[in-house]
């Protein structure tokens, strides 16, 4: 028996070298056969010229597309879903890496678990300017409910898909602006059950700026109320509906405390403690951010501790 083929989908803009760092862990990966599909989204500097000095001999086949124009990381990522021809697909953002195992691990996953899996993601190291810290995840089987409720599944780069599910549920939504990889593991979720390989083995680095989670005023305007719009029919049907807006809520109370919009955490604090007061969450950012950054700098410190 032949091993599935597994394509790598990495859409890249304006980061050659953080590109460069990225694919070479996809040539160090224990497993074959991989493809290898990059996306450009218009860079500077064109993605195939930044990855000529990079020996890509391990990869069954390797194909770099170019948009004409920059069209966002959801659509560099649909370019490359519709170009794979693996019967996996994962996802890498150039910004990011994997240690040699990952695809290996993943596969295994799969293949023990049986059809009835759709969707296999990782643990992850997370490194920030001032430290790192691990996250394994622990939500599997059938997971709308969790997800709905707030569970965090992954984001793009832990996380492998079976290409006959992305089939049936459809391509991440180009609209959102941040909440993709939310938002679609929900789709996903409808059609498949999901398993999860709870080792360190996707490696994100927080430790630079221009990361999509930086732009809280887009989350808030655009990503919040066409989540709401979406699926609060499907919430309600699950019967949760205050706790699944109250839960996208709580999100964005974090990004706009992590990004210095002080009054507005208060303000979307209250509204989420009126729609669900059991999110201890809300509450915590609430008290850390009553005297703005005086009380919320020592508060973030205690809390990462904690979560550390």
């Amino acid at each position: 028996m032949t091993s599935p083929r597994v394509s790598v989908v990495v859409p890249t803009y304006n980061r050659p070298d953080k590109l460069r760092r990225a694919v070479r862990t996809v040539t160090e990966q224990t497993y074959e056969p991989v493809e290898l599909v990059v996306v450009d989204d218009h860079s500077e500097t064109p993605a195939g010229d930044a990855l000529e000095d990079v020996d890509v001999a391990t990869l069954d086949a390797v194909t770099v597309v170019r948009h004409q124009r920059n069209r966002g990381a959801n659509a560099a990522r649909n370019t490359g879903i519709r170009e794979a021809d693996g019967e996996f697909v994962a996802f890498l953002d150039d910004d990011d890496r994997w240690v040699p195992e990952k695809l290996a691990r993943q596969v295994e996953a799969f293949e023990s678990g049986g059809e009835r899996i759709g969707l296999v993601y990782t643990g992850a190291r997370y490194v920030y300017p001032d430290g790192e810290r691990v996250i394994s995840g622990d939500v599997a089987g059938e997971v709308t409910r969790d997800i709905l409720e707030g569970a965090a599944i992954a984001e793009f780069s832990a996380v492998m898909v079976r290409a006959s599910v992305v089939e049936r549920a459809g391509l991440p939504d180009e609209r959102f602006p941040s909440w993709q990889d939310h938002e679609w593991f929900l789709r996903l979720s409808l059609h498949c059950e999901f398993a999860v390989v709870p080792d360190p083995l996707t490696v994100r680095h927080w430790d630079h700026g221009g990361r999509i989670g930086e732009d809280f005023e887009r989350r808030r305007d655009v990503s919040f109320p066409l989540f709401v719009e979406k699926h609060r029919d499907l919430a309600r049907e699950y019967g949760l509906e205050r706790r699944f807006i109250a839960s996208l809520l709580e999100t964005l109370v974090i990004s706009a405390a992590q990004n210095g919009y002080y009054w507005e955490t208060r303000r979307l604090a209250f509204r989420t403690i009126r729609t669900d007061p059991t999110l201890l969450t809300a509450w915590l950012y609430l008290f850390a951010c009553l005297g703005g950054a005086l009380t919320y700098r020592p508060a973030q410190r205690v809390m990462a501790l904690l979560q550390s």
